[in-house]
């Protein structure tokens, strides 16, 4: 995908990202999954990393668009984000899930599971199965990298799902989280502990993806 598709608004690449490929070349081989689960964050949202400015941690969310942004949680597990946006902006998009398309055994080797649906059902998942690691943060995944998203087939507006954000507590009631309808590979998420009050995310805003460019 071109750099001119990241540079737009996260809730509005979030869903145009679910039915796009995410490859992953490692170790001479190929991993290929289907992104089936989104979800988007930017500046002006307290829930965002980027919410507090800039830090040594969250620079690369600034932009430019198209870089991963890797971050680790709770001691023990990566997350995998796609900065999107115009440079300063501070936004990028979760990748939460995806359906494992080729290279299953590795995946499976590297989650420790021979269960598919438990390849890379959540952020964490998602990571394991596909080598990610905070060594990643700030790689181009449009010019030269290890790891890239091609077109795929985006999935119909009408089939995907539009709903609040898990696993966090300010902001929980914005509904910036995207998947495809009756999807098996979507992660189940924990709902986050009671939300705060949204403190001015503007969701008015959001539209429907334009056509890919």
């Amino acid at each position: 995908m071109s750099r001119r598709f990241f540079a737009r608004p996260s809730p509005v690449v979030a869903p145009d990202l679910i039915g796009r490929l995410l490859i992953r070349r490692l170790d001479g081989e190929t991993l290929v999954a289907r992104i089936v689960e989104t979800e988007a964050y930017q500046q002006d949202d307290p829930a965002s990393h980027s919410f507090r400015g800039r830090t040594q941690r969250t620079e690369v969310m600034f932009g430019p668009a198209g870089f991963l942004y890797v971050y680790f949680t709770y001691g023990m597990h990566f997350c995998m984000n796609v900065v999107t946006g115009r440079v300063g902006e501070g936004s990028a998009v979760l990748l939460r899930a995806a359906e494992p398309i080729d290279g299953l055994a590795t995946m499976a080797a590297r989650r420790g599971s021979d269960d598919p649906r438990l390849l890379c059902s959540g952020p964490a998942r998602l990571t394991q199965a596909l080598g990610v690691t905070r060594a990643m943060d700030g790689m181009d995944i449009v010019e030269g990298g290890d790891l890239w998203i091609a077109a795929g087939r985006r999935v119909p507006s009408d089939r995907v799902m539009v709903g609040p954000r898990v696993g966090i507590r300010s902001a929980a009631d914005v509904p910036w989280r995207f998947s495809e309808a009756g999807s098996p590979w979507v992660s189940r998420g924990r709902a986050g502990p009671p939300p705060r009050k949204s403190r001015g995310v503007k969701t008015g805003n959001v539209r429907r993806p334009a056509a890919t460019p």
